[in-house]
């Protein structure tokens, strides 16, 4: 029941985690659609309606994904109960998620009923962007409950190692996905074209069709119902142990955010061309990202159910499968980013200039990819074993200290233009301050990863002392 699983493949958990991530990376590759669809089709309606969605994507992103952080927190808490065969406890956790849930949809959908606050931080904006801005906010603020909600059961099914239903789901909401933005977006059957906000409305109604179907899978599925999920009064000691472990996890999803974001505010100095060029290797890193982000919660659940059933040596087998496995696809990707670079560009632009500027900057992108990987796999296994805070810690120092503030100082600040040699050699012919800032970046993630493995190695170590 508890997947006695756990003691029949100790042999090569490589075969389990591949087997788990690989309907975790469709399912992410589901929600890339989405921002592909609403980039699309909004950009066919207006301007001020693409300018708007942009703004606007980025305040929900940024809310959604650090709140998603905190909810990611029932991954371990749960798979720990499950490999313990805890089954109820397990059903119970997920229900207490439920409760913060609903108290993160609140707090995050209220911060962005006020778009002036956010808008703030964008300069002048032109009063009609500024109205559908609000519009859409408002769309989403309310879209963002069955988001977060639909987190908890992902996060349940990730841990219990049931992840191709997810991926059922996510696949079949594109379809009902581009037929509402269709509809709503330049309208239809008696509704206005209502462009921006009508993406999110989309969005709005697809999120709890989504919830929906995870509610009907949970309560009929029986790995699910043998777990008896409920609906309990909040609980104090639960909730603590679930903030305790997802403020930090959050915290952690918002550097990474974060730190892209302020990396293309700072690269725009350079000009257009070059923000454009920024912004095809910022979104083909995040395109990249997703085969390591998927194995890395793969090897999390399966390495924190063997920590819940109290077997050690199958937990470090699992976590170091898992490192093997990152490492290795990180290396072919790196492969596919050489080999392929002048047909990734020409895919994203037909801009001369924008691509000639593009090609310069992908040349570092095998070596960010491979630490980015590292780091993220790093992370992911700490979390297994309901490490969070020092992760946190260890990549505030890093990634924000030395990649992004380094990445400032050296490429605009006091010191720019001090690492122009070594971006002569890294990347030939790329702007010197957009190079100095994607090393910088790099460097932030070498360090990190190579502090996160440090401190699992003392983890490890820790553990076979307590054996």
């Amino acid at each position: 029941m508890t997947d006695a699983s756990l003691a029949g493949r100790p042999a090569a958990p490589w075969r389990t985690i591949l087997r788990q991530a690989w309907p975790i990376l469709v399912s992410s590759w589901a929600g890339i659609v989405f921002a592909v669809l609403d980039t699309a089709m909004v950009g066919h309606a207006s301007a001020a309606d693409l300018q708007a969605m942009s703004l606007g994507a980025s305040v929900y992103i940024t809310v959604f994904v650090g709140l998603m952080g905190v909810v990611h927190a029932l991954i371990p808490i749960i798979a720990q109960h499950f490999g313990a065969g805890r089954l109820r406890e397990a059903g119970r956790a997920w229900g207490q998620g439920v409760w913060l849930a609903l108290l993160l949809s609140a707090l995050g959908g209220a911060s962005m009923l006020f778009p002036d606050v956010w808008l703030s931080l964008s300069g002048d904006v032109e009063p009609e962007v500024r109205r559908r801005v609000a519009g859409y906010l408002i769309a989403l603020a309310l879209a963002l409950p069955p988001a977060l909600l639909f987190r908890t059961i992902y996060a349940t099914s990730t841990a219990i190692s049931q992840t191709r239903e997810v991926m059922a789901i996510n696949l079949g909401s594109i379809v009902f996905k581009l037929l509402f933005n269709v509809w709503f977006i330049f309208g239809g059957l008696g509704l206005p074209a209502l462009g921006v906000v009508g993406a999110g409305i989309a969005t709005l109604a697809v999120n709890w069709m989504m919830l929906a179907a995870g509610l009907w899978m949970i309560r009929h599925r029986r790995a699910f119902r043998a777990l008896a999920p409920r609906l309990e009064r909040p609980r104090w000691a639960d909730q603590k142990e679930l903030l305790r472990l997802g403020l930090p996890m959050g915290g952690s999803y918002l550097i990474e955010v974060c730190a892209f974001s302020f990396m293309a505010l700072l690269i725009a100095r350079d000009g257009l061309y070059v923000s454009g060029a920024q912004q095809i290797l910022a979104n083909l890193i995040a395109l990249a990202y997703m085969l390591p982000m998927s194995l890395s919660l793969a090897t999390a659940s399966l390495t924190a159910q063997a920590v819940g059933a109290l077997d050690p040596a199958l937990a470090r087998r699992t976590g170091l499968s898992g490192i093997g496995l990152v490492a290795l696809g990180a290396l072919l990707t790196g492969v596919v980013l050489i080999v392929g670079q002048d047909a990734i560009v020409r895919a994203y632009t037909d801009e001369v200039r924008v691509a000639a500027i593009a090609l310069t900057l992908l040349q570092i992108a095998p070596w960010f990819h491979f630490w980015d990987a590292m780091h993220c796999i790093s992370a992911y296994i700490l979390r297994a074993y309901k490490i969070a805070l020092v992760p946190l810690i260890l990549q505030v120092t890093a990634l924000t200290g030395l990649g992004l503030v380094g990445g400032w100082w050296l490429g605009y600040g006091p010191a720019a233009g001090a690492l122009a040699p070594l971006a002569s050699r890294l990347m030939p012919g790329a702007p010197v301050g957009a190079a100095t800032m994607w090393i910088m970046a790099m460097l932030g993630l070498l360090l990190s990863a190579l502090l996160l493995f440090t401190w699992y190695g003392h983890v490890l170590r820790r553990q076979a002392r307590g054996a």
